[in-house]
C-alpha cells in the first residue's frame, strides 16, 4: 500500500542494471516472486516500500543479474501479471545508444517517439480476435511523462525532454550501416526494449513511459577500437561508464518521487480509454481478461 486504505497501482519495470537496485538497498521492498499468467511465467516482481510511497518493481533482465536478454523477455507475462496487481501506470527505463554526438553516454532522456525495427516478438494480446486496431500517437503517456519532467526538474538533472527511441531485434548490437539508417529515418537513440512493451500497455489500458540514460554512442558514430573482453567490447570509454553511473544513481529517487506523486495527479491522457470503442461497440465487456479470449 503506498498509503493506508489505497492500493498500489503504479509499476517500474527496471532495465539494465536493474538488478542492482535491488541488491543495493536503496529502497524497502518485499519479494514477490513470479506469477503465472495465460503467457507463461513473468519476472520476478518485488513491492516496493518507503514512507513516500510504494510502488511494484519488476527488472525486466532478471533479479541477479543480466539473464534474460532484450528478445527473451516474456513481455505479453510481464505486462499482464502488473494489470492483473491493479497497475494502471508503469514507468520502464532503458539503456539505448544514441544515434549522434547531439547527446552523451550518461543523458536523461525523456523519449516521445518510437520506431519498431523489432521482428519476431509479439507485439499484442489480440492474435485471435479483431481488436487493438488503436491509434499510437502519442506513443507515450503525456500524464507520466508530465510528471516525469517535473520530478527531473526538482532533482536538479540535466534531461533531454524528447526524442525517438529505435527498437531493435538484438541481442547482438546494431550494424554501422543499420545506425546511419535509423538517423536517416530520424531515430535519435537506439535499444532493445521498449517494444513490446508500450504497445502491450496500450491494449490493456494502462499509462506507459520509458526514461532512457543513454549508454554508449551508436556504432560508427565515434570510431573506437575492438577491445576483448570488456563492456560493449570498448564501444564505451571508463569515462562514459562512469557517467551512465552517476545518471543509475538518481533512478531510486526519481522512482519514489514519481511514485509519490502520481495519486494526486488527474489523467491528461486517454490511455486508460484506449479501448473504449470496442466496448461501445459491445465487442468486448469490461471484464479485460475476456478480451483475450479467442
Amino acid at each position: 500500500m503506498s498509503k493506508e486504505g489505497e492500493r498500489v497501482t503504479f509499476a517500474v519495470i527496471g532495465g539494465s542494471q536493474a538488478h542492482k537496485f535491488i541488491q543495493g538497498g536503496h529502497i524497502s521492498r518485499e519479494r514477490l516472486g513470479s506469477r503465472e499468467t495465460p503467457f507463461g511465467p513473468c519476472g520476478v516482481i518485488y513491492l516496493a516500500k518507503a514512507k513516500e510511497a510504494s510502488f511494484y518493481f519488476l527488472p525486466r533482465h532478471g533479479e541477479k543479474s543480466y539473464s534474460i536478454g532484450a528478445p527473451f523477455v516474456n513481455y505479453r507475462a510481464n505486462i499482464y501479471a502488473l494489470k492483473e496487481l491493479g497497475v494502471k501506470r508503469i514507468l520502464a527505463w532503458s539503456g539505448p545508444g544514441a544515434l549522434s554526438r547531439k547527446f552523451s553516454p550518461g543523458d536523461l532522456v525523456i523519449v516521445d517517439d518510437l520506431l519498431d525495427e523489432t521482428k519476431t516478438r509479439q507485439t499484442s494480446f489480440f492474435q485471435s480476435r479483431g481488436l487493438g486496431f488503436i491509434r499510437q500517437n502519442p506513443v507515450f503517456c503525456p500524464t507520466l511523462r508530465s510528471v516525469l519532467k517535473e520530478v527531473l526538474e526538482e532533482v536538479g538533472t540535466h534531461f533531454i525532454p524528447g526524442g525517438t527511441y529505435v527498437a531493435t531485434e538484438g541481442p547482438r548490437l546494431e550494424t554501422p550501416a543499420e545506425v546511419r539508417k535509423f538517423a536517416l529515418l530520424g531515430g535519435d537513440f537506439v535499444g532493445q526494449t521498449v517494444v513490446p512493451e508500450v504497445f502491450l500497455a496500450r491494449e490493456l489500458e494502462m499509462c506507459y513511459a520509458v526514461l532512457c540514460y543513454v549508454t554508449n554512442f551508436a556504432e560508427g558514430i565515434v570510431e573506437r577500437e575492438f577491445r576483448e573482453g570488456v563492456l560493449f567490447e570498448g564501444l564505451s570509454t571508463k569515462q562514459e561508464q562512469a557517467e551512465v553511473a552517476k545518471a543509475l544513481n538518481l533512478f531510486p529517487e526519481i522512482m519514489l518521487q514519481v511514485a509519490g506523486r502520481l495519486p494526486q495527479v488527474e489523467n491528461i491522457c486517454h490511455c486508460q480509454e484506449s479501448m473504449l470503442r470496442y466496448k461501445k461497440r459491445g465487442d468486448i465487456g469490461e471484464n479485460w481478461r475476456e478480451w483475450l479470449v479467442p
